[in-house]
């Protein structure tokens, strides 16, 4: 079973996942421009629903490579805003684990997500927050 379909299927299963079964997978998939990147994104998490959500996260928006909408959630009422109490962001190619993919450079905190192309409607990203360890792995489905 290829690293695409492994990911899909754990996807749809909404299962949790660890790291240590993510990285070898993540390390298989293709690169992603900055321009692929452009859009609206729905996203899931690896972690079987079992993390609190006090946000209510529903995805990212990358608007143009200087500007992104790193945390979209959900009012009350399912409503969808931009969170902007981490500030905005901006796409970059950045090199990491050896392959030059584009990534997410929040500009108020020390926050980089790293991306890797499932498919040209599935992504998954690595979130990396300063002083923590690089293991938050979620995944965005294109709108």
């Amino acid at each position: 079973m290829t690293a695409t379909s492994q990911l899909l299927e754990m996807i749809q299963t909404r299962q949790a996942y660890a790291p240590d079964l993510l990285f070898p997978l993540y390390d298989q998939l293709a690169p992603l421009s900055v321009e692929e990147m452009i859009g609206t994104w729905k996203g899931g998490k690896f972690d079987g629903g079992k993390d609190p959500d006090p946000i209510k996260w529903y995805g990212k928006r990358f608007v143009s490579a200087d500007h992104c909408e790193p945390l979209l959630c959900r009012k009350d009422d399912g409503s969808v805003y931009a969170y902007d109490q981490l500030g905005a962001a901006q796409l970059r190619l950045i090199a990491w684990r050896g392959v030059v993919s584009a990534a997410l450079i929040y500009d108020k905190q020390p926050i980089m997500d790293y991306f890797r192309k499932v498919n040209d409607q599935v992504i998954i990203g690595l979130g990396d927050v300063k002083g923590r360890p690089t293991d938050f792995f979620f995944h965005l489905t294109r709108e």
